[in-house]
């Protein structure tokens, strides 16, 4: 039988100072990632990025820059995978399709307490850091955001910006 990889999206945004959002899952102890989350029936993997960012984060004022075509494929760990299938989920792993997008808003608007919270804090930092932080079973799927986006980051031209 083929293994099953769930389609999942999961969006990077970075603000004026170039740092990108991270947030601290709720559900693995010291764990940083970006908003992520599967994509639904009829949804393109930008649709599900942003419905995910402002699920997770009630974060919307957003521009989106660039969304990757190819998904970026990580396996989870044979434990994650287990608890999976107590809970009747049959995949093994995810195709991450990737989005970048720029923040336009300010930090209060970034709230955590939403109906089924997933993260506990969250700070600003570099891209780089967040193949850093996040639980090792991801960095696979975070090398090819990592790859994609930090060029376009490093340059991107504001929209104020002449």
């Amino acid at each position: 039988m083929a293994e099953y990889y769930r389609p999942n999206a999961g969006i990077v945004i970075f603000n004026r100072q170039r740092k990108v959002l991270l947030c601290l899952r709720n559900d693995i102890a010291g764990a940083w990632q970006f908003p992520q989350g599967g994509i639904e029936k009829g949804e393109t993997p930008l649709q599900a990025a942003l419905r995910e960012l402002k699920e997770e984060t009630s974060v919307t004022s957003v521009s989106p820059v660039k969304t990757l075509n190819k998904a970026a494929r990580y396996r989870f760990t044979p434990e994650i995978i287990a608890s999976m299938q107590q809970r009747g989920f049959n995949n093994v792993g995810q195709d991450m399709f990737w989005t970048l997008a720029f923040f336009e808003g300010e930090d209060t608007e970034i709230n955590l307490k939403t109906e089924h919270p997933e993260f506990s804090s969250f700070r600003w930092g570099t891209i780089e850091e967040a193949y850093q932080l996040i639980a090792n079973f991801k960095k696979p799927a975070y090398a090819v955001a990592v790859e994609e986006f930090a060029p376009i980051i490093s340059q991107y031209t504001f929209p104020t910006d002449k």
